[in-house]
């Protein structure tokens, strides 16, 4: 049983990764001028749910399995991707808005926080596969 959780933590863990890294390149060509912001924030905006969702299930599979450091650990980040999500104001696209991406720092904000939760996938990354 604790070897099919960490494998399936595993492989969620590598598609969070994955979507960092596509949330980062999409920002990127943003920030360059390679893409509009309406584009952009309709590509990024299609896995924000995704993203919350596989971070729920690696946070609730560690909750089931009884590993309470790890479970700690993967709390904070799905407690943050579901409160970004319900705090989108009422007639924006989504939690990435073209009207307001560039507006007071919000570009930078969500490539800041693309980079951190990069890091913190590698991180769960090696967590889980020498666990």
């Amino acid at each position: 049983m604790e070897a099919a959780v960490f494998v399936l933590s595993l492989v969620d863990c590598c598609a969070l990764i994955f979507l960092s890294v596509y949330f980062i390149i999409t920002l990127s060509d943003l920030e360059c001028d390679y893409i509009n912001a309406r584009a952009c924030c309709s590509k990024l905006n299609k896995w924000v749910i995704p993203e919350t969702v596989g971070q729920c299930l690696s946070t609730m599979l560690m909750l089931v399995s009884m590993h309470w450091f790890i479970f700690l650990l993967n709390l904070p980040v799905a407690a943050w991707d579901i409160y970004r999500y319900v705090k989108v104001p009422m007639g924006n696209m989504g939690v990435f808005d073209p009207t307001e991406i560039h507006n007071r720092g919000q570009l930078k904000s969500h490539m800041k926080e693309a980079m951190i939760k990069l890091g913190y996938h590698l991180l769960c990354f090696f967590i889980y596969l020498y666990r």
